[in-house]
């Protein structure tokens, strides 16, 4: 009995062993020098439709369209969809100089409905690339282009580098948040990019072929949409490329709801597509090899990093106990290994990428913040969220 316990325990410390090892490559990889690519400068800009989905954002979508109106070419077209709006967000935005469609139809909620209804619009005369950008998102000048460029002369889906700035007054856990999100949109995606291995979608900043973009199952109110669209295209051979020269800017919410909203639907969506699509991807990997395709599973299969780090804590915990109890070392010996590479891979992220983010500090309380992620993660498995809310601005 207690050999086998032994074993459960050790085998259960070397399965998390896997994304913690894949992490580590990650954050490691992001901190060599970057690979040569071909340069698009030269390229004629191929046509493009900014495609900005927008529920309610009377107060921000002003500031996101002079962004990328500032930087729009000849070739460049910017379609606001108006999702169920109760607000002046269709007149802001027609005013802003950028063409709006509108959508009503409350039955079917979520930011993928509004993408599939610009998508449709776009149909009688279809641009070469859809760039996705959501409204509380601000572009830094010329990533538009720039995205269309790359995605036309790789052929594939090119994501551009997500920024969350910090709220006003940040508390210590919106700079863990913030830390996080670094590394899960920068470091993670340039360490494998510095490898030659795709990324994850992320939601706004996403250029799509637009060939592409029709084969996807749009109409959706899955909480992660974005994700879900990466899989499939990996599953279709077209895994997406990270961009870091291109940048779309954002910021957390203020408010404690907006907050435990967006983080809510962030992680739970997460946790879906994983579960959606781990088995599909395994599948694929194994009756057709390719190191790409690994990587982007073993990549989708980090799950959030609180989560992470509070399941390493616990085996870690349960561990020591064992330890205490039997004298068997083992699984103690190898959660305590894979829990250092956890906590020196953060820190290393940490001084590279974040000490502008996080004091040293406020990153060692950092164990504490995801002690309280505990009833969010709980939710998930016995009450999880599966509306698309919007995030309370």
């Amino acid at each position: 009995m207690v050999d086998a316990v032994t074993h459960a325990l050790l085998a259960l410390g070397l399965l998390t062993a896997i994304p913690v090892a894949f992490l580590v490559v990650q954050i490691g990889a992001a901190l060599l020098p970057a690979r040569r690519s071909v340069s698009v400068i030269s390229m004629p800009c191929p046509r493009f439709v900014a495609v900005m989905p927008a529920h309610d954002e009377e107060a921000v979508i002003a500031r996101s369209i002079a962004s990328i109106m500032a930087q729009l070419p000849a070739a460049g077209h910017l379609l606001v969809v108006a999702d169920n709006c109760s607000d002046d967000t269709a007149r802001i935005a027609s005013s802003a100089g950028a063409e709006v469609v509108i959508r009503q139809d409350t039955t079917r909620l979520g930011k993928g409905y509004a993408l599939d209804h610009g998508i449709r619009a776009l149909a009688a005369d279809p641009p070469q690339v859809v760039i996705v950008v959501d409204a509380d998102c601000e572009v830094a000048p010329g990533t538009l282009e720039f995205l269309a460029k790359r995605c036309v002369a790789t052929g594939r889906p090119v994501q551009a580098r997500y920024t969350m700035l910090a709220p006003p007054l940040p508390s210590s856990a919106d700079k863990v948040s913030r830390l996080a999100w670094t590394i899960k949109t920068f470091v993670r995606p340039l360490g494998s990019a510095r490898l030659g291995w795709p990324c994850q979608l992320m939601g706004s900043g996403m250029a799509l072929p637009f060939a592409l973009v029709t084969r996807l199952d749009l109409a959706t109110g899955h909480l992660a949409e974005d994700q879900k669209f990466g899989a499939e295209l990996a599953l279709a051979g077209s895994s997406p490329l990270f961009c870091p020269d291109a940048q779309v800017v954002s910021q957390l919410p203020q408010g404690e709801t907006g907050k435990r909203q967006q983080r809510t639907r962030w992680e739970h969506g997460h946790l879906a597509v994983i579960g959606q699509f781990f088995l599909p991807l395994i599948r694929r990997v194994v009756s057709k090899p390719s190191l790409h395709l690994l990587a982007f599973t073993l990549d989708l299969c980090i799950p959030p990093l609180t989560l992470l780090a509070l399941s390493l804590m616990l085996i870690g915990g349960l561990n020591l106990s064992w330890f205490a109890a039997t004298g068997a070392a083992s699984p103690l010996v190898a959660s305590s290994v894979v829990l250092a590479g956890f906590a020196g891979a953060i820190v290393v992220a940490w001084r590279r990428f974040g000490q502008e983010i996080i004091s040293g500090r406020e990153l060692a309380a950092g164990p504490a913040y995801c002690l309280l992620k505990i009833p969010s993660f709980i939710r998930f498995f016995i009450h999880r969220q599966v509306d698309w809310i919007r995030t309370e601005r």
